[in-house]
């Protein structure tokens, strides 16, 4: 019997055959990533895009080897589908949830070890920076996150929320887009049990309120003009934001540093499904993109959940302060759609794919009424394309 969810997929593989820091590293050009227009914008606003956990399970792992003919891995294929969208951006995140293996020793769930080519894949595709801290950071203890570290420098992509000596934890990750210096901050709420490497209490951030708050006004004095936050937290396969989500999204937004929100953004991963979007206290929270990469999920039940494939891309165009020492401000918010196709491999924009008929159309639509599901659309939420 075909299922609902493998009529989806065929429906889109036909579709595709068709602490507080105290210093800031910033030296990354204005838009790597963007066209030419955007990288002239270098006075004006800019365009950021953020995306799901990238999580990638066994069979991610032999999808990557396959499209690389059994030399090694190829991610840009799986990645593909959603350039377009992320390339465009004067930013591009994205949420690196495991750490990398070495030498052909790579595993799936429980304990990650994702090949490195995986962070080449996530730089042509067009992401500029990803957030690690995850409950995965500690998979394989501090091999591991030196090892993810060391392959994303290699491959220019910038990160946050893990770190491989002290100096590097306590240095601000800044990045350019259009006319502002945007800090990148990340923590997870756990690390599933594993302890912090010995003498190694900073190799990933632990959420706690007071210390984001505290990152994000050393952020502020070390020239950032928009701080951004990723966090991985919330309860695995449950839509609603929890109580703990909703907490920490009042309290974070309520942080005021130097007379202005000392937090532009929230940027929330872990939950394997697409969670809402909402505006609090005047700033944009995304409680949960979903995966944008993974296996064929089951939820904690051990049955198979097709939301654990669905996801979104959220985009926020911010525009210059009206006066100097002012904040940016968030004038258009957007999300684009997004299904890991488990058949294909392959990253599918929503939008993209309507030609594949009712059944995506309806994945589409489940979709957009949970991220819309706190009322954002009265704040200007919209779908993008």
């Amino acid at each position: 019997m075909i299922t609902r969810s493998r009529q989806v997929a065929l429906a889109l593989t036909a579709v595709l055959t068709a602490g507080a820091a105290c210093q800031a590293h910033d030296d990354e050009p204005p838009g790597r990533h963007a066209p030419p227009a955007a990288r002239e914008r270098d006075t004006g606003g800019f365009t950021l895009v953020a995306s799901g956990d990238v999580l990638p399970h066994d069979s991610v792992i032999e999808r990557a080897r396959f499209d690389a003919g059994g030399a090694g891995h190829d991610f840009r294929p799986i990645l593909a589908g959603i350039a377009p969208v992320v390339s465009r951006a004067d930013l591009a995140l994205c949420h690196m949830e495991t750490v990398y293996g070495a030498d052909g020793d790579y595993s799936g769930y429980p304990l990650f070890k994702s090949p490195p080519e995986i962070a080449a894949g996530l730089a042509a595709t067009g992401y500029d920076g990803c957030s690690t801290a995850s409950d995965h950071t500690l998979d394989d203890g501090a091999d591991g996150v030196r090892r993810t570290l060391d392959a994303l420098d290699r491959a220019g992509v910038r990160h946050a929320g893990s770190a491989r000596t002290e100096q590097e934890a306590r240095t601000v990750t800044v990045m350019r887009a259009g006319g502002a210096r945007v800090a990148h901050l990340a923590y997870t709420y756990d690390t599933d049990g594993h302890p912090l490497p010995d003498g190694q209490p900073w190799a990933v951030n632990i959420t706690d309120e007071r210390r984001v708050v505290a990152d994000a006004a050393a952020a502020r004095k070390a020239g950032a003009d928009v701080v951004v936050v990723s966090l991985h937290w919330g309860t695995e396969w449950q839509e609603a934001p929890d109580d703990r989500q909703l907490e920490l999204a009042r309290t974070l937004t309520a942080a005021r540093t130097g007379g202005r929100p000392a937090i532009d953004l929230i940027l929330g991963t872990h939950a394997h499904v697409p969670q809402a979007y909402e505006k609090v206290n005047g700033t944009w929270v995304v409680y949960g993109t979903g995966d944008q990469v993974a296996g064929e999920m089951a939820d904690g039940e051990g049955a198979a959940d097709p939301r654990g494939n669905q996801s979104t891309l959220g985009r926020f165009t911010f525009a210059p302060p009206a006066r100097p020492g002012g904040r940016w401000e968030v004038t258009k918010a957007e999300f684009v759609p997004q299904l890991f196709d488990v058949d294909a491999g392959r990253v599918i924009d929503l939008n993209r794919a309507l030609a594949g008929g009712a059944e995506v159309t309806a994945v589409r639509d489940r979709i957009r009424s949970v991220v819309l599901a706190r009322g954002a659309a009265k704040d200007g939420l919209v779908m993008g394309e």
